[in-house]
């Protein structure tokens, strides 16, 4: 019997009906917020770290480091900004943004002869807050050293170069010859093996070296003048040491004997990449290269002349010795970086022991790390560091000033416009830049 003034219940609309319909819908709303909680948090927790990074030449073996970053540092993210291979192109590209005090820019690359003028610049962090003493003594000497201005250290070196031969190890034997002790030698030696794969209607070349008007330029011909006793800078006075004698014979021999002769004129447009290519698709007899080149040249998926290859210090003129430049690259921080602590760990890591053996073993670079110099799977992967340990440790480095990039300019210029024509006047084009290279040195005074 119904109550008066009272509506009889829908059953679905009970209390008790309600209660598992309300149940889940607050569950559901619950969960909602905590995942949407648990999201956003997440996304604010990643810093990212801006990279400015060149092209590399091994890809695949970037791609794995930041792979193994990336999983043990799940609250860091690597983005990077990949700039030309030209060391020259992307010096232009990093101070664009370093002058103007760009926030895309955490950590970067720095060529070997860039610290003095990064810190000059105030746009390199000083890191001596960061690495002790003890961790420094860990690297080699010079690649300290190149990274350190007026008593500060402003890079951590993650790999270094110098230049060497690499030639045809089977040509040399079929032929009876053994690598080169001089230029003249190895330009000797590289036309009779020419002329006799002629007959076999074997087109080669006899060398292949950077000749294109780049920083690469400035090493390649720093080598040929400092082993026949030239210099490029006179540093006990700190002027000019172009315009001497022995300097203008080595830029006289490598116009007349490497270019259109012993090399293709092509060389002259050659940065690493194109001469490295000549060399490993069976073109020529000798090449001019830094260490990584080992690894391409005897791999069998890139190189046709794997297994073929020798390596040996660079040749040098009579009276003089064997000099290699110093190359590598380091890591520095920008002043400007807003995560500053996430940037050094990243560097950090870049430079450790077990990162630098990776490149090492699959990329063929050089460490800057001592220990690794005696690892045996390092030296399996790169027997020619056992021998050429040398080479790293005495590799000569370019002038070391702020001014340096200004002084590149003119000498790329000079080399350029010296042995690109065989009428050029290299007193004439060696005085005019002597004049401007003095200007710029007396700056630093």
């Amino acid at each position: 019997m119904a109550i008066r003034g009272s509506k009889p219940k829908s059953p679905g609309c009970s209390a008790v009906g309600m209660r598992p319909f309300l149940a889940l819908a607050i569950m559901a709303l619950l969960l909602l917020t905590l995942l949407t909680g648990c999201s956003s948090k997440k996304d604010s927790d990643v810093t990212t770290i801006r990279f400015v990074t060149w092209k590399p030449n091994q890809p695949e073996a970037w791609e794995k480091i930041l792979s193994i970053f990336h999983q043990e540092n799940p609250d860091l993210k690597i983005q990077r900004e990949i700039g030309p291979h030209s060391s020259t192109a992307f010096h232009d590209l990093l101070t664009q943004k370093l002058k103007n005090k760009s926030r895309d820019v955490d950590v970067f690359f720095m060529d070997v002869i860039w610290p003095a003028e990064f810190a000059a610049a105030g746009w390199a962090l000083p890191l001596d807050d960061f690495i002790a003493g003890q961790e420094r003594e860990k690297f080699l000497e010079g690649a300290i050293f190149a990274n350190t201005f007026e008593n500060r250290l402003y890079g951590i070196p993650l790999f270094i170069d110098s230049g060497m031969l690499y030639y045809r190890k089977d040509l040399l034997q079929q032929y009876g010859f053994t690598p080169p002790v001089t230029w003249q030698e190895m330009v000797n030696t590289a036309d009779k093996i020419v002329i006799g794969e002629s007959k076999k209607a074997n087109t080669i070349y006899g060398f292949s070296g950077q000749f294109k008007q780049y920083e690469g330029l400035v090493c390649n011909m720093m080598e040929y003048i400092l082993s026949n006793n030239g210099m490029l800078v006179d540093r006990g006075k700190d002027v000019s040491a172009v315009t001497g004698k022995r300097a203008i014979e080595a830029v006289r021999f490598v116009r007349d004997q490497i270019i259109g002769v012993a090399a293709p004129v092509g060389v002259l447009a050659y940065q690493e990449p194109e001469s490295l290519d000549l060399f490993i698709q069976g073109k020529a007899v000798f090449h001019r290269n830094w260490p990584y080149a080992w690894q391409i040249s005897n791999d069998p998926q890139r190189s046709t002349i794997a297994g073929k290859v020798g390596i040996a210090k660079l040749p040098y003129f009579p009276g003089g010795k064997n000099y290699s430049t110093l190359g590598g690259w380091q890591l520095g921080i920008s002043r400007y970086s807003e995560h500053k602590e996430a940037a050094w760990k990243f560097v950090q890591f870049l430079t450790s022991e077990r990162i630098q053996k990776l490149l090492a073993i699959t990329s063929g670079k050089a460490p800057t790390r001592r220990a690794l110099y005696d690892d045996p799977e390092v030296l399996k992967e790169n027997p020619h560091f056992r021998y050429m340990k040398e080479v790293f440790l005495s590799a000569y480095p370019r002038p070391v000033t702020p001014l340096y990039p200004a002084l590149s300019n003119l000498l790329q210029r000079y080399f350029s416009t010296a042995i690109a024509d065989k009428q050029s006047d290299i007193r004439g084009e060696a005085e005019d830049t002597s004049r401007e290279m003095n200007k710029l040195l007396s700056m630093s005074k």
